[in-house]
């Protein structure tokens, strides 16, 4: 099992969903980075469960613990272990995953790769595991930010028919993406979102939706070709999380209807004197390269698995039952994939980053 992101940054994270703890290691961090709990704390707590009436009422603190890779203040450039206690257990809500696979589920497949799965929860599967993601996250943001300005802002873009309008040229930031519940800037959509939502629970069901990123001031110049292009090291970031299922960079999907003369992005010279292109549906890569434009890209999340309406299956043995959770569960899993998707992008842009060191100074 691969529990390792990254190449020169790296991300190792542990734990299961109804464990002691999760946490991990990241290593590769350079030394003298600004870093302190109460900043990592900010963006877990964005991705903690029981936050809202639209996300699981599973209640956990999710209270981060460094426990090395730093003193007063400051990253030492050694590798930085982290834990974050698991305390609102509940192992008896899955006492049915035990002798039936659950439908859309990891038992089934865990079971036939490992010969076992965890008694409860979904194991390394669960969502839980993406809290040590956003620590992880958290800590390249404390490197990419002061050393090269980026600033990464997700949001919902989308829950089930509720979507958002195009909103990559406002200029909003993470506390307007947070001022709603569904994490959607735009208000009037952010309401049709939890309509959505409240609807798909009181009929014991769940619903699907869709995360848009943009990276802004990523400098030009970044991935390593033909095979860690930087879009394919974004795409495949947040298709390791779970409940994802696609992931468009720039125009994706669309694209597929378009002519070259209408999609082809043209060069134009900025004010400063430097190029840039006049429209950006490359998505701020053009060859797995960086260009300089922002990188933009959606990412469409699944509806959660688990949901409380009765559902017809069959156990270990072949026998045909009804299925119906009695676990805690979001019944979207979006708004608190939002700070997940920020953490993954700054993990692989991180990772970009000092391999774009290395090679600069090859060149000298």
């Amino acid at each position: 099992m691969s529990n390792t992101f990254g190449t020169l940054f790296r991300l190792t994270s542990f734990g299961e969903s109804h464990g002691a703890a999760v946490g991990g290691i990241v290593d590769g961090c350079p030394s003298r980075i600004p870093l302190d709990e109460a900043m990592v704390q900010r963006q877990l707590n964005r991705r903690r469960p029981g936050q809202s009436a639209v996300t699981t009422p599973r209640q956990e603190a999710d209270r981060v613990r460094l426990l090395s890779g730093w003193s007063e203040g400051v990253t030492l450039g050694t590798p930085i272990g982290f834990s974050i206690e698991n305390t609102d257990l509940r192992p008896g809500d899955y006492r049915e995953a035990l002798g039936a696979p659950r439908p859309s589920h990891a038992d089934y497949t865990y079971r036939v790769k490992y010969g076992v799965a965890a008694a409860s929860g979904g194991g390394r599967a669960s969502a839980r595991e993406t809290a040590a993601r956003v620590v992880g996250g958290a800590i390249a943001e404390a490197f990419l930010g002061p050393r090269y300005g980026i600033a990464i802002t997700a949001w919902t873009s989308r829950v089930g028919g509720a979507e958002a309008p195009d909103l990559l040229a406002t200029g909003f930031t993470r506390d307007d993406v947070d001022a709603t519940p569904v994490r959607c800037p735009d208000a009037k959509a952010a309401e049709a979102m939890v309509r959505e939502i409240e609807a798909a629970r009181a009929d014991g069901d769940s619903i699907g939706g869709v995360v848009t990123c943009v990276c802004r001031h990523v400098p030009a110049g970044w991935g390593e070709p033909v095979f860690d292009k930087a879009s394919a090291l974004l795409a495949h970031a947040m298709l390791s999380l779970p409940a994802c299922k696609g992931v468009e960079i720039g125009s994706g999907f669309g694209a597929a209807a378009m002519r070259g003369s209408a999609h082809n992005d043209a060069f134009v010279r900025r004010p400063d004197g430097s190029l840039g292109t006049g429209t950006n549906r490359s998505g701020g890569v053009q060859g797995g390269i960086t260009n300089g434009e922002p990188i933009w890209f959606r990412v469409a999340f699944k509806p959660t698995a688990t949901i409380a309406k009765p559902q017809a299956s069959v156990d270990y043995e072949g026998r045909d039952i009804s299925v119906a959770s009695k676990g805690r569960h979001d019944p979207c899993v979006v708004p608190r994939a939002v700070p997940v998707v920020e953490a993954m992008t700054a993990l692989v842009l991180a990772d970009l980053a000092l391999l774009s060191e290395v090679h600069a100074a090859r060149l000298l």
